[in-house]
């Protein structure tokens, strides 16, 4: 069965009021509960804000892209449904959630997993 990657970038929620934090996050929650009962829920998280690193093929080591200055992953979820439809409509159950558009995109079939 396909799975897919839900997605969000870094600074997509710096909308959101302090205030509403709670309610964001118990929405946002709910939605993971719900993705879990149906059983198609693998897994997912939030990412720390800060700059990452980059290790390249021969194992050199760089400071990788700045949050600030480039677009990079905040937050996602990895979900196991049978068509991108249904992918579609658990991406729009966490944008609800999380006040923010998400971005969808089909993980690579592995034949060895």
């Amino acid at each position: 069965m396909p799975r897919y990657l839900i997605s969000f970038d870094d600074g997509s929620m710096d909308h959101i009021p302090d205030e509403d934090w709670p309610s964001v996050g118990e929405a946002s929650h709910e939605v993971v509960r719900e993705a879990k009962a149906a059983g198609v829920w693998i897994f997912g998280g939030g990412v720390e804000r800060q700059q990452s690193t980059i290790v390249a093929t021969d194992g050199t080591i760089t400071a990788g892209p700045v949050p600030e200055t480039k677009a990079v992953v905040g937050g996602f979820s990895i979900i196991e449904v049978s068509t991108r439809e249904e992918a579609l409509i658990w991406a729009a159950r966490i944008a609800a959630g999380c006040r923010c558009a998400q971005e969808v995109r089909e993980i690579m079939f592995d034949p060895e997993s």
